[in-house]
C-alpha cells in the first residue's frame, strides 16, 4: 500500500495534502465509534504534507514514507506534543524532545496524524486499561482491538492511518494485529532504538510497525532500525532495505512447529486454521519440522515475574514532582498531610490505574528481600533456559510458527474480572520478548462470531537479527 501511494504522490495523481485531509475526514467520520486516537496533530500534519508536495513540484527525490499519513502509539515522545501513555499521571505532559523513531520518521517526511490509544503504560491485553477511552475493534465494535497497541492496530484496520507504530513488550504489537486483521512486527531486541519510548520493561520493550501488508512493515522497519547512541541496548543494524529481501520464494526453508504450541489446550478452530496455514507454507516449498521448546510451559509465569519487576523499577520516576500530575495541595490530598512522601503517595494513588498499581505491587514483592532469590532470580535463570531452547531449535529450523493468540478478539468487558484469562491472551507472544527474537503476526484466516468474520493471525519467529527471512516468509504467504 505504501509503495502504491508513493507512486500516486510522485505522479501527481494525488497530493500529500489531499491524502492527509482524506485521513482526517475518515477520522472525523469513524473515530467517534472506534476511538483509536487520543490526540490529533492536524496543523503539523498538513504543514508537513504541504512541504512534501512542494518538494515533489520542484522535482526533488522523496522517500517511500514521505507524505504518507501515519499514527504513533501515545507512549512515544513527540517534541511539543502531549504524550500521556494513556495515564492520568501524564495527562498534562508535553514532551520536550522527539523519540529517536519519531526523529527518523520526520527526517523521511512522514506525516504524523496523531497519537493512538493504548493500555495505560502499555499494561494490558485489550486497550481497556486506558485512563481515557476504550478503543473498539473495527471488525466488530462490541469487541476489543487487543492490546496494548490497540489504538494503532484499530487505526490501521479501520482506514484511519496508512500505518502506525506500536511497542511490543509481550505481544503488544502482534496480538492487536491478529485481532484487527493487520500485520504486526516485533523486531529483534535492539534492532530499533527505545530512546523516547516511555519504558515499561526495559529488557523486553521493542518498537515495531503495524501495517496493512508485510511489504509495508519491511519498508517502515528499514527506516526506523539502527544504532542509537542514546540507547545503549540498540545494535549496529541500520542501513538495510528490508523490502529488497521480499523474494516471494521460500523453497527449502525449514519451519519449526513446536508440539507445545499445538497441544489440546489450543481450541480446535484456531488449530484448524493454523494447520491450514502450515499446509500452505508446505505447498509453497517450505519443509515443516516438528520441534520441542522444553521450557515453554514456564514462559508466561517467567514473564509475569520479570516484567512486573522491571515495571516496579521503571515506574518509580512517576512521583508527581518532576513532571506530570502532582497532588500537592490540602484540598486534593486524600491523606491530608502535605509533606513530600504524602505528595508521592497521593499523586500515584490518583494518577495511576488499577492494572498499573497491581503490576507495581507484584514486581516490588518479587524484588523484595527474602523473595528476590525465590522469584526474580529464578525467573531470570529460566529465561536463560528458554533462550537456549530457541538456540537449539534454530540449529535445525529457519523459522518457528505458532498461532498469534489463542482466540479471536473477545468482547469488551468479557475478561476484565478474570485476570488469568486476560493474561493468557499473551501465551504465544511473550516468549519472543523473553528471548529477544524477531516475530511477526499476519492474517491467516477468520472465524465467524455472531454474524461477523473475525480475523485470526499466525505468528512466525526468526533468528536474532534475521528479519529478512522472517519478512520474506510472511510476504510469500500473503501474496500467494
Amino acid at each position: 500500500m505504501i509503495r502504491q501511494l508513493h507512486e500516486n504522490l510522485k505522479s501527481g495523481k494525488v497530493t500529500s495534502v489531499e491524502l492527509t485531509q482524506k485521513y482526517f475526514d475518515e477520522i472525523d467520520e469513524k473515530d467517534k465509534n472506534i476511538l483509536a486516537y487520543l490526540t490529533l496533530h492536524k496543523e503539523e500534519a498538513l504543514a508537513e504534507a504541504q512541504r512534501i508536495d512542494d518538494k515533489i513540484k520542484k522535482g526533488e527525490e522523496i522517500d517511500l514514507l514521505s507524505g504518507i499519513p501515519m499514527a504513533l502509539k501515545d507512549n512515544m515522545c513527540v517534541q511539543g506534543g502531549r504524550t500521556t501513555a494513556a495515564s492520568k499521571i501524564l495527562d498534562n505532559y508535553i514532551a520536550p524532545y522527539d523519540a529517536t523513531v519519531v526523529k527518523k520518521l520526520k527526517k523521511q517526511g512522514a506525516v504524523i496524524l496523531g497519537k493512538t490509544n493504548m493500555d495505560e503504560f502499555a499494561m494490558g491485553s485489550s486497550t481497556e486499561n486506558s485512563a481515557y477511552q476504550k478503543t473498539k475493534n473495527p471488525h466488530d465494535l462490541n469487541r476489543v482491538p487487543g492490546g496494548t497497541s490497540g489504538g494503532s492496530a484499530a487505526a490501521v484496520a479501520g482506514g484511519l492511518a496508512v500505518y502506525a507504530l506500536g511497542s511490543d513488550t509481550g505481544g503488544s504489537v502482534r496480538q492487536p494485529a491478529s485481532f484487527c486483521g493487520v500485520v504486526g512486527l516485533k523486531p529483534t531486541y535492539g534492532r530499533v532504538s527505545r530512546h523516547g519510548l516511555i519504558a515499561m520493561a526495559s529488557s523486553f520493550d521493542q518498537i515495531g510497525p503495524v501495517t496493512q501488508t508485510v511489504e509495508d512493515a519491511a519498508i517502515v522497519l528499514s527506516r526506523i532500525a539502527g544504532r542509537d547512541k542514546k540507547d545503549a541496548t540498540s545494535a549496529k543494524s541500520g542501513g538495510k532495505l528490508y523490502e529488497d529481501y521480499l523474494q516471494g520464494d521460500i523453497r527449502g526453508m525449514k519451519i519449526g512447529v513446536p508440539k507445545e504450541y499445538f497441544s489440546d489446550d489450543l481450541s480446535s478452530e484456531i488449530k484448524e486454521i493454523s494447520i491450514k496455514a502450515l499446509e500452505k507454507f508446505k505447498k509453497l516449498g517450505a519443509e515443516l519440522v516438528e520441534i520441542n521448546i522444553p521450557h515453554n510451559e514456564y514462559a508466561l509465569p517467567v514473564y509475569y515475574i520479570t516484567v512486573p519487576s522491571e515495571i516496579s523499577s521503571n515506574m518509580a520516576r512517576f512521583d508527581g514532582i518532576r513532571y506530570g500530575l502532582s497532588v500537592d495541595d490540602q484540598e486534593q490530598s486524600k491523606i491530608g498531610g502535605g509533606n513530600l512522601l504524602e505528595t508521592y503517595l497521593d499523586s500515584r494513588e490518583i494518577g495511576l490505574g488499577t492494572e498499573v498499581k497491581r503490576r507495581i505491587m507484584l514486581g516490588t514483592y518479587a524484588l523484595s528481600a527474602g523473595y528476590y532469590d525465590a522469584y526474580y532470580k529464578k525467573a531470570q535463570k529460566v529465561r536463560r533456559l528458554l533462550k537456549q531452547d530457541f538456540e537449539k531449535a534454530f540449529e535445525s529450523v529457519d523459522l518457528i510458527f505458532s498461532p498469534t493468540a489463542p482466540e479471536p478478539a473477545f468482547k469488551i468487558g468479557e475478561k476484565t474480572t478474570d485476570l488469568l484469562q486476560m493474561y493468557l491472551s499473551d501465551i504465544y507472544t511473550v516468549t519472543a520478548n523473553l528471548v529477544g527474537v524477531p516475530a511477526i503476526s499476519f492474517p491467516i484466516g477468520t472465524v465467524e462470531r455472531e454474524g461477523k468474520n473475525l480475523p485470526i493471525g499466525g505468528q512466525l519467529m526468526g533468528r536474532w537479527f534475521g528479519e529478512e527471512e522472517l519478512l520474506n516468509a510472511a510476504h510469500t504467504f500473503e501474496i500467494n
